[in-house]
Order: C-alpha cells, then sequence, then structure tokens
C-alpha cells in the first residue's frame, strides 16, 4: 500500500534547486482542513479551543496560521510563550503546562494572561513565589491507570500512567484545589493526558468520562467549578498505509453525548480545550531528501542526505514513517534507509520494501509534520534543515532556512585567533 504526496516530481526538484535538500515541506490546505474538521467537532461546545501543542511544529508562520482561525496554542516553555505572543496570543488563548518549571518561565505566562497548569502541588509555593497566585490555574491530573476498552493506554513514546513524571495523583488534586480555592484563585481548570498517538476512537470519549466525573466530585466536595478541561493531545494519525484514519468528528459527536450526560444534565457549562498537535500538522509534513549513495554489502542500503538530526523518531522510538521514492513505483527491492551519521540508529527504515532508487532520486518521508524538525539536534556538527509552507496553488514560501556553520558556532566562547573556513 502507498500513501498519495500532495506535490509533483517536478515540484520537489525545483525546490531541492531553489532551497537544497534535506527540507521540510508543510501543505497548508491539508492543516486548514483538519483544524475546520476539528473545530467542527466541537463547536457545540461553548468555550471549546484547539490550544496547538507548539512543541510539534514550533515555527511562527505556523503558528500564526493556526491563530488566525482561532486556535490558541499549549506551551511548555519561554520562548513557546515568546512565539504564541508574537502570534498574536495571549490570556487564556495560552495553556502553559510545564514541569519542574523555572521562576522565569512562570513570570512570562503571568505577564501573557496565559492559564498556568500546574505539574504538581509543590509547584503553588514556586508560582506564588515566582510570579504570584493568578486568578485562573489548572491542574495536571495523573490517574495512575487508565484504560481502554479495558486495556491500558501505553505507548512507547509515553508508557505506563504511573511511570509517568507528569500531574498529580487524586489525592493531590483535591488538596491542591483546597489550597488554591484559600489562595484567592476564582477560575479552575482540569488537564489530563493519558494517552499518546492512540487510533482507538473512543480514546476521548473515555478520557472524557473520567474527567467529567471527577468535575462533578470537585464541585460536590470543594465547592468549586471547574471551567475549563483540557484533553491534551494524545489523538493519533495512521504512520502506517494500512491504518485508518480516525473520524474526529465522530470523537466529537461521542464527546458530545458523555458532555450531556454528565456536565449539562447537572446544570453546569465546561468548555473543552485540546492540544492536538499531531494530528494537526502530522500528516500534512513531508521531509524531502535526495539519494546520495548506494551500498550493497550484507543488506542493501540507500543513503540519503537527512539524517536523524532531521527526523530523530525512527531513532529514538522506532517509529514508523512510510517513504516514497517520487516517480518510481517498480522494482521492489528491501533496503535500510539511512543517514550519513555516524550512528547505526540512523536509519528512516529498516528492512523495507520500496522501488529500486538511484542516486539523486527524491525521497519524501510521510507523517514529519509534527516533532519532526522540532526535535532536531546538531550531532556530528549536522545542520538542521529548512522549512517551507506549500500554499494552495502549489506556490511556497520559505518559512525557516537551513542552518549555517556561523548558526552552529554562533555560542562558542572561544580563544582569541579562532577561525574556520566556512
Amino acid at each position: 500500500m502507498q500513501k498519495t504526496v500532495p506535490f509533483s516530481l517536478k515540484q520537489a526538484q525545483t525546490w531541492r534547486d531553489r532551497f537544497g535538500t534535506p527540507i521540510y515541506v508543510y501543505d497548508e490546505a491539508g492543516i486548514r482542513n483538519t483544524v475546520s474538521d476539528v473545530q467542527k467537532a466541537f463547536s457545540w461546545n461553548k468555550g471549546f479551543t484547539e490550544c496547538f501543542a507548539v512543541k510539534a511544529t514550533p515555527t511562527p508562520a505556523i503558528i500564526r496560521l493556526l491563530a488566525s482561525m482561532g486556535c490558541g496554542t499549549d506551551c511548555a516553555s519561554i520562548s513557546e510563550l515568546v512565539i504564541s505572543k508574537a502570534s498574536g496570543l495571549s490570556g487564556r488563548k495560552i495553556m502553559f503546562t510545564s514541569n519542574e518549571t523555572s521562576a522565569e518561565a512562570y513570570k512570562k505566562a503571568v505577564e501573557l494572561g496565559a492559564i498556568v497548569n500546574l505539574d504538581d502541588i509543590t509547584q503553588i509555593e514556586n508560582l506564588e513565589r515566582a510570579a504570584g497566585i493568578p486568578d485562573t490555574v489548572c491542574l495536571r491530573y495523573n490517574p495512575g491507570k487508565f484504560e481502554i476498552n479495558g486495556k491500558s493506554a501505553t505507548s512507547s513514546i509515553m508508557g505506563n500512567q504511573a511511570d509517568s513524571k507528569y500531574g498529580m495523583t487524586r489525592e493531590q488534586v483535591f488538596e491542591a484545589y483546597r489550597i488554591l480555592k484559600e489562595k484567592g484563585v476564582s477560575h479552575f481548570g482540569l488537564h489530563c493526558m493519558a494517552a499518546s498517538c492512540s487510533l482507538d476512537s473512543v480514546y476521548y470519549p473515555t478520557l472524557a468520562e473520567m474527567m467529567f466525573s471527577l468535575v462533578l466530585e470537585v464541585r460536590q466536595k470543594l465547592g468549586i467549578e471547574i471551567e475549563i478541561t483540557d484533553f491534551g493531545g494524545g489523538v493519533g494519525i495512521p504512520y502506517r498505509p494500512e491504518q485508518e484514519k480516525l473520524d474526529i468528528i465522530s470523537i466529537g459527536e461521542a464527546v458530545h453525548d458523555v458532555y450531556d450526560r454528565l456536565i449539562r444534565a447537572n446544570g453546569m457549562e465546561v468548555a473543552i480545550y485540546t492540544e492536538l498537535g499531531r494530528f494537526v500538522t502530522g500528516p500534512h509534513g513531508y521531509l524531502v531528501t535526495s539519494v546520495r549513495g548506494l551500498k550493497h554489502i550484507y543488506k542493501e542500503y540507500v543513503g540519503v542526505d537527512a539524517t536523524a538530526c532531521d527526523l530523530m523518531r525512527p531513532a529514538m522510538y522506532g517509529a514508523y514513517h512510510h517513504i516514497t521514492v517520487l516517480g518510481k513505483e517498480k522494482e521492489p527491492i528491501k533496503v535500510d534507509v539511512c543517514g550519513s551519521l555516524c550512528e547505526n540508529n540512523d536509519k528512516f527504515a529498516i528492512d523495507r520494501i520500496l522501488p529500486k532508487a538511484d542516486i539523486g532520486d527524491i525521497l519524501v518521508i510521510h507523517d514529519a509534520g509534527a516533532h519532526g524538525r522540532s526535535m532536531g539536534y546538531n550531532y556530528n556538527g549536522f545542520l538542521r534543515c529548512g522549512e517551507l509552507l506549500m500554499h494552495a496553488d502549489g506556490t511556497v514560501s520559505l518559512i525557516r532556512r537551513s542552518e549555517s556553520l556561523d548558526d552552529l558556532f554562533a555560542t562558542f566562547d572561544v580563544d582569541e585567533g579562532f577561525s574556520y573556513d566556512a
């Protein structure tokens, strides 16, 4: 089975001539359509906000595009807060979810009016000391155990909830709400992300059942009306061609049923936030790379100019990313597709059946629009690649240039007289 590519070989060759490879290409029309589907799925909920997880694709042009469609952001650092501000976002359009948080980060979040989502009960004192207690505070809940259809919602990305460093226990959540109420907080939120990249359509409805039940219990025991429930991300995308795409409209309808039964039936109104970074941009980002070498030893290797520095998910998680050899469909052979890092895990595919490639061919690595370029690094001194935004008419804008040696060496504190031939 194959996946389609929203651009042609001729287009990719033109981009290579202009910008070089490797390079990321994002499909603007695809991103817009997905955001529209998400918003339609939860349009029944007053206050619904998709707070795009900036960590997925922290490129200002992408964040501005999403902001123009009414999205907010989920931030975890000062730099992500700054990107959000520069994209015109502030206040409740920003959910600041951090752990082991610095005083400077708390100050910036409060300065922007962001919703501070506390990861641990001990962070109440740290927040108060750093920036004071704001009017609105959210708490991140870790249920310890979370099952979907009777099976643990674990993954290689997130692991077991009980082993996760994120969030508070149930008892700590209640105690934290009590403390915050005493400190004058008048607007409360509840956050929980209990899975990662789930392809089960009942994940969000199951999470809603748990969170809405907790919302009711908090009101009953503490007299606190929770105004926001943040489901986090966790809704997956079909990385493999045989996997089916989730129907976000149907998922929204199922959450609506749970909402009516637990929240509306009890005379409450709660805004729903989501943080669908992977779902929104993941399928609409492509890493375009050129074949640099062909090696024939104990296995067949296709060497490309991209490396794990450009996309580390396969090396880090053993994650699958579909690969297309643009313009070729015949002569299938079994190959490893690898980069040029001095690391043996620098492979985008292992024992993959692909059309026979030649030096100079263009390969497209699919579903790289989230946690791709954003997880880039500079091992071996390799330079991180640039990014293009492909518009509906097929034209592209350079939204991030590739790094240069000047960029790489800019932070060095070296002896006088050091120089390099760039």
